[in-house]
């Protein structure tokens, strides 16, 4: 399961990495009690025809270290929420929960992008920012549970307000939420540039999303390149904080923003290296497009899952 600020995905996995079979729905994210019943109806709907043993959840939030509780979601109603008691109780089945950056950095190191790499750190774009490091085959959780949530990095301060309660955050200006309101409010500016977009959404500027805006690019328009480009820009900005900090061998970009491939991630790489710490005196890490797509996050979570209960990681 991968659970987000605007879908849960899930999949039956094979031990491999293969995904048998796939599910999205939307993630109601008015209550926990919302959140839970879609997860039991999702996975009760999936081991219909196969034999499931373990259920890993990949949850947008701080999750402790005991893999357990949800402590806080800035996108969902979760505060210090037992999910795996809660879950498990349900199902009857074996669960673990694991912060959603977390488990797509695991599928890129053990089946994608990242396969057979040391050092590896992940962010991934989707309503927000998450991240995740994964060293010498193991994951870095931190002292509670709760690192790599590189997106609640303040960028600009008393910048933009973020979910979490601060102002400035790096997924204010790099997260897929920053990209919809963006174009939105070039939309409501009714300037002439934003006519594509406009024409997209048949007018209703409700319905701009990030996949909006990448498909407006893919096609050319102007505008939405722009409105990449600045994205690329900040990520890129992003990168560089994270690089200084952790010196990776490899940066992995994933999530659903990511999506736009090249036209987000040649403005980062820019960026990147022009923000660089001791650019030019050091080894460069490449940023790299993640492999699994939209599947990370759930590959990752059975894969742990999986781990966990054979008594590995």
């Amino acid at each position: 399961m991968d659970i987000g600020g605007t879908h849960v995905k899930a999949g039956v996995v094979a031990p491999d990495g293969a995904v048998l079979q796939r599910l999205s729905v939307p993630t109601p994210t008015r209550s926990p009690e919302a959140t839970e019943e879609a997860i039991v109806e999702v996975v009760s709907r999936l081991r219909q025809n196969y034999r499931v043993r373990s259920v890993g959840i990949g949850a947008a939030g701080f999750v402790d270290r005991d893999r357990a509780k949800v402590v806080f979601s800035p996108h969902l109603a979760w505060r210090h929420e037992p999910l795996r008691e809660r879950v498990q109780s349900r199902l009857g089945l074996h669960v673990v929960v694991e912060n959603d950056a977390n488990a797509a950095a695991w599928a890129e190191s053990r089946f994608g992008a990242a396969r057979g790499v040391s050092s590896v750190v992940m962010v991934t774009l989707g309503t927000g920012i998450g991240g995740a490091v994964v060293s010498e085959g193991r994951l870095q959780r931190g002292r509670y549970g709760m690192a790599g949530e590189f997106g609640h990095m303040m960028l600009v301060p008393k910048g933009q307000l973020c979910a979490c309660g601060n102002r400035g955050c790096w997924e204010q200006y790099a997260g897929g939420s920053a990209l919809i309101r963006s174009a939105r409010e070039l939309a409501e500016s009714n300037s002439p540039v934003a006519s594509a977009l406009l024409s997209a959404v048949g007018g209703d500027i409700g319905l701009i999303t990030g996949q909006t805006v990448s498909e407006c690019a893919a096609e050319g328009d102007s505008a939405s390149i722009e409105l990449l480009h600045e994205m690329g820009g900040w990520l890129g900005i992003g990168l560089a904080n994270v690089a200084a900090a952790l010196d990776p061998a490899v940066l992995v970009v994933g999530g659903g923003v990511s999506a736009a491939g090249e036209m987000l991630l040649s403005p980062a790489r820019e960026a990147f290296h022009r923000q660089l710490t001791g650019r030019g005196f050091r080894p460069a890490p490449p940023l790299l497009l993640a492999r699994l797509g939209n599947d990370a996050g759930f590959i990752g979570a059975a894969d742990l899952a999986r781990l966990d209960l054979s008594g590995g990681r």
